[in-house]
């Protein structure tokens, strides 16, 4: 996991960490220049973001806000589900959004509140399988 496109998707998703740090997120995997250990024949000159899981990231930033498209996980903590959900949805994107509870309530208020095309539950990327297209919701792609 980690391989990225071309160098300018490298720069800007390193970009996106850079920024969460700077904005008071915690860093807790980091994978800016990570490589693989084993290379497919071919790839060694490749681009690559290791997995990063960044905890403590501000509401408002762009780590939160935007759509990295890069192995970048980012952890919002909020006091209560009723924050959560506004949270989510003011946001201007909604391809997904996830919840992780043992409590079956706020998991079914979740899925019905969040403003997203797919929500998941216990489940980090809820996305459907590979017979199934989906376009984006709101602004994300298609909209």
């Amino acid at each position: 996991m980690g391989a990225i496109i071309n160098k300018p998707s490298v720069e800007r998703i390193t970009g996106y960490i850079d920024g969460a740090e700077k904005s008071g997120g915690r860093v807790v995997v980091a994978g800016r220049g990570a490589k693989p250990k084993n290379f497919v024949a071919g790839s060694e000159s490749g681009y690559w973001v290791g997995p990063t899981l960044i905890d403590e990231v501000p509401p408002h930033t762009p780590l939160a806000c935007e759509e990295i498209f890069g192995p970048v996980l980012s952890i919002v903590h909020v006091d209560s589900i009723e924050e959560a959900v506004e949270i989510e949805n003011k946001n201007p994107y909604g391809n997904a959004a996830s919840i992780f509870t043992s409590n079956g309530a706020l998991a079914e208020y979740w899925a019905k509140k969040a403003n997203a095309g797919m929500c998941g539950v216990n489940i980090g990327v809820p996305v459907p399988r590979e017979p199934f297209a989906f376009g984006g919701w709101n602004e994300s792609k298609f909209g």
